[in-house]
């Protein structure tokens, strides 16, 4: 059976599709509890820090406003998925110490894995280690013969990396605020093409 565990053991070797040399990240995944609730709402805090800096609003209305959307998205979630998989990232760095640096919601479905939502605390973001994680998911996806899909929100940075590596957009969503991208095995070598004639 998949789980985040079994995909969390494979931290720290190349992917097939790295094609990249992001280095030795050592990562794994293990399942979220409730005792990660603040964390993880740390985590979502950092994804609406630039959005709420433009409010004007004191932190404590800040605050607020993000614990009410971190439980909404958590029970929409679990609502409309309800055996999607919460996992927080962990990373160990040069010192053997571990670091809690980000949560991952993860739908496997028969044709796909869908990525809910991954996120990095800031500190943590612009290392590779999102990078790794996609690729480590690509990998999974390949083996089984499966896509990986994503929604990602107009403006969101990210979009350009799933750019470089392959994803495909197709078609926005119902409010028309996020992107629908998939990223299937038979892409990587238009990919590779135009990145070699680039």
């Amino acid at each position: 059976m998949d789980s985040a565990l079994e995909l969390g053991r494979r931290s720290g070797r190349t992917p097939a599709f790295g094609r990249r040399d992001l280095g030795r990240i050592d990562w794994t995944l293990r399942p979220a509890t409730a005792a990660d609730d603040a964390f993880l709402l740390r985590v979502y805090a950092g994804t609406r820090a630039d959005e709420l800096a433009l409010t004007g609003w004191d932190e404590a209305r800040c605050q607020a406003f993000v614990t009410m959307q971190y439980r909404a998205q958590a029970a929409h979630y679990r609502v409309h998925w309800p055996d999607a998989e919460q996992s927080v990232i962990e990373l160990r760095d040069a010192h053997e110490v571990v670091h809690d640096v980000g949560r991952l919601w993860l739908h496997r479905r028969p044709d796909a894995l869908h990525l809910l939502d991954v996120a990095l605390l800031p500190a943590w973001r612009e290392r590779g280690v999102g990078s790794a994680l996609l690729l480590a998911l690509m990998d999974e996806a390949a083996s089984r013969g499966r896509g990986l899909t994503i929604y990602v929100e107009n403006g969101n940075p990210a979009r350009r990396l799933y750019d470089r590596l392959g994803f495909r957009p197709e078609g926005l969503s119902a409010g028309g605020i996020h992107q629908f991208m998939r990223w299937r095995r038979e892409t990587l070598a238009t990919t590779e093409t135009a990145d070699e004639q680039a």
